[in-house]
């Protein structure tokens, strides 16, 4: 499809750009990812700096996200699109499988849970809503991570000092978390046993936006043992349908 509005598609561009990145870019770094002229990127970013969008850190000689950008965040956060689009979802899964479900995004190396749906006769969890939690002790923060590239994983996992231990489950060191990622991946889903609470296992998977970023996760909490796995299969054909329903709306806009 040709681009109606050019100039604005690549201003857009650049801010998506900088919001992936785990610091500032320099502009070069800037014009080969969107494939633009340096004169056109450099202009691109006077615009920005000069509406707020953009910082110039001169003596790093790089560009990052500016106040107007955080205030489009905040004002994101008041409006809370996302959980309006994801609790439909999540209340059709959970009356469904009968389970506890959540849905948790990510926030450096924590979840945070931004809804709760609690099934009738399930017992409570420690996952309410704004509660948070090590991103890579739970099914949610693993489907997240497994989302991300190979730098923003070191950035946020750059030791075995970034691990928090909980239950001696887990990964504890940059080189487990990159294995347990693969694994993810190569099945679709996240899974932790026990790694919150001592008798319960998730499964989560996560939602797209048009970039491929994860959102967000949907998960849901089952005793273990004794939920049969022909049922936990069924929970993860659940949680993945979530997830691509709200990718597919994400997409719509």
């Amino acid at each position: 499809m040709q681009q109606r509005a050019p100039a604005a598609g690549h201003a857009l561009g650049v801010l998506s750009l900088l919001a992936r990145q785990p610091e500032p870019l320099p502009a070069t770094r800037i014009a080969a990812e969107l494939g633009l002229p340096r004169s056109s990127t450099y202009h691109l970013l006077g615009v920005l700096v000069d509406h707020g969008y953009v910082v110039h850190l001169p003596e790093e000689r790089r560009y990052g996200l500016g106040v107007a950008a955080h205030e489009l965040g905040s004002a994101y956060a008041r409006q809370a699109p996302l959980q309006r689009l994801a609790r439909p979802l999540l209340n059709r899964l959970v009356d469904r499988s009968g389970h506890n479900g959540h849905f948790a995004a990510l926030h450096g190396g924590d979840v945070v849970y931004l809804i709760e749906e609690r099934a009738p006769g399930r017992p409570s969890l420690v996952t309410d809503v704004g509660v948070r939690l090590p991103a890579h002790l739970t099914a949610s923060g693993m489907a997240l991570l497994a989302a991300l590239g190979p730098r923003q994983i070191r950035a946020l996992y750059p030791s075995a000092a970034a691990f928090t231990h909980r239950l001696e489950a887990g990964p504890r060191t940059p080189t487990q978390l990159r294995h347990a990622l693969i694994d993810v991946r190569g099945a679709g889903y996240a899974c932790e046993r026990g790694s919150v609470t001592a008798g319960l296992s998730s499964v989560a998977v996560a939602a797209l936006d048009h970039t491929g970023h994860p959102v967000g996760a949907f998960a849901l909490t089952y005793p273990d043992p004794g939920t049969p796995s022909d049922e936990v299969a069924e929970l993860i054909i659940g949680v993945r349908d979530a997830a691509a329903r709200l990718g597919r709306r994400l997409h719509r806009g």
